[in-house]
C-alpha cells in the first residue's frame, strides 16, 4: 500500500471518531448471512465505517429486480451476488479483507464475532440461530415486510435468551418470504439499525433488543428487553 492510500485511509474515518471506537473495531470480524435487501446495505454500511474483516455467505445471484430493491448495479444482474457485493466493498476500501461464500450458510463455517442474520424466513433464522449463537459476540436480526422493519439484537446470555424466544415455527410465519414486497429505503433503515446497534456494542453501550418501525403508519417502538 502506497503511503498515499494509507494516508487517505485514514482520514475517511475522521467525522465518526467519538461514535465507531476504533480500537475495537480493529480486532472485529462481521459475517452478513444473506446479501439481498437488507443484507447488501449492512455490508456496505459496515465496509464504510471501517470493518476490517467482512464474510459474506449467500447462494444467489442478482436479479434484475434486485436492481431496484437491494441496491445493485445493472451490470451486476447474473452473478452471485456475494462476488458483486465483494466487489463493491473493495471498490469502497480496498484495505478490508472480504471472505465471499457462494453458499448457503453451513454449521461448519467459521462466523465472525459479530453476525447479521439478513434471511428471510424463520426457519432458516432457526437454523442458523442453532449453529452460531456459541460461536458469536454479537448477532443482529433483520426483518422486513414491506414498510413494516422489525431489527432485534443481542450480545450477551440474557440477551440471547430472549433472541431465541422470537423464533416461532415456520407454519406461525405469514405466508411469502419477508422481503417478497420490499423497498430500497425500508432495506437501508433496518440495516442502518443494524449497524446501529453493533456500534452501540463496540461502545459497550446497552444493547435495544427488539426495535420496530412502521414506516407507513409512523409507528415506531423500541424496548431492551425482547
Amino acid at each position: 500500500m502506497t503511503a498515499y492510500t494509507r494516508s487517505r485511509v485514514s482520514d475517511r474515518f475522521d467525522r465518526q471518531r467519538g461514535l465507531v471506537p476504533t480500537d475495537r473495531m480493529a480486532n472485529v470480524s462481521a459475517t452478513v448471512i444473506g446479501v439481498g435487501a437488507v443484507g447488501r446495505q449492512v455490508t456496505l454500511q459496515l465496509a464504510a465505517i471501517g470493518t476490517p474483516q467482512i464474510q459474506l455467505i449467500d447462494f444467489d445471484s442478482v436479479d434484475t429486480t434486485n436492481v431496484t430493491t437491494q441496491g445493485y448495479w445493472a451490470k451486476d444482474v447474473g452473478r452471485p451476488k456475494v462476488l458483486a457485493t465483494a466487489d463493491a466493498i473493495r471498490r469502497l476500501d480496498e484495505t478490508i479483507q472480504v471472505e465471499a461464500v457462494q453458499d448457503r450458510y453451513r454449521a461448519k463455517l467459521d462466523v465472525g464475532k459479530a453476525v447479521f442474520c439478513c434471511v428471510d424466513s424463520i426457519s432458516a433464522r432457526s437454523a442458523i440461530w442453532r449453529s452460531a449463537k456459541c460461536r458469536c459476540q454479537f448477532w443482529a436480526d433483520g426483518r422486513m415486510l414491506g414498510e413494516v422493519i422489525r431489527v432485534l439484537a443481542a450480545s450477551d446470555p440474557n440477551g440471547f435468551t430472549q433472541y431465541a424466544g422470537t423464533l416461532f415455527p415456520q407454519v406461525d410465519a405469514q405466508h411469502g418470504s419477508c422481503t417478497s414486497r420490499s423497498t430500497i429505503y425500508a432495506a437501508s433503515i433496518g440495516a442502518g439499525l443494524m449497524v446501529h446497534q453493533f456500534t452501540r456494542w463496540l461502545r459497550r453501550l446497552p444493547i435495544e433488543g427488539d426495535t420496530i418501525i412502521n414506516l407507513l403508519a409512523s409507528e415506531w417502538s423500541t424496548n431492551s428487553s425482547i
